[in-house]
């Protein structure tokens, strides 16, 4: 019984999946020009070489700002739950704050936060 189910759900998985590539290869309008198939940024034509090299501080700023975002949904949770965990908690997000003070110290100093 449970063999039968499976092999149905597999087969019911494939329609739907087919059936809907099927139906956009279908149902799509299909004009081409060359407008349509140039590659698109920001509305803006692209100039020069698709392959060249970024400065590494963009990379950089981007983990500091993802760190700094996890962070904030970090602290976002720990206040909601502040009241019932008590004096303890609130001592210990001081020193992670204090932690991540120090982090964005150093990359102050560093100059990473620098949009050269």
């Amino acid at each position: 019984m449970e063999a039968e189910s499976l092999i149905l759900f597999f087969i019911a998985g494939l329609v739907l999946v087919g059936g809907g590539i099927l139906a956009s290869q279908l149902l799509a309008p299909k004009l081409k020009n060359k407008t349509k198939e140039d590659a698109y940024e920001c509305g803006i034509p692209t100039e020069g070489a698709a392959w060249m090299q970024f400065k590494s501080g963009y990379y950089l700023f981007a983990i500091l700002f993802l760190i700094f975002e996890i962070e904030t949904v970090f602290v976002f949770l720990w206040a909601l739950t502040m009241k019932t965990l008590g004096m303890l908690a609130f001592i210990e997000i001081l020193i992670f704050f204090f932690i991540l003070g120090i982090g964005l110290l150093y990359a102050w100093k560093k100059g990473a936060l620098k949009w050269d």
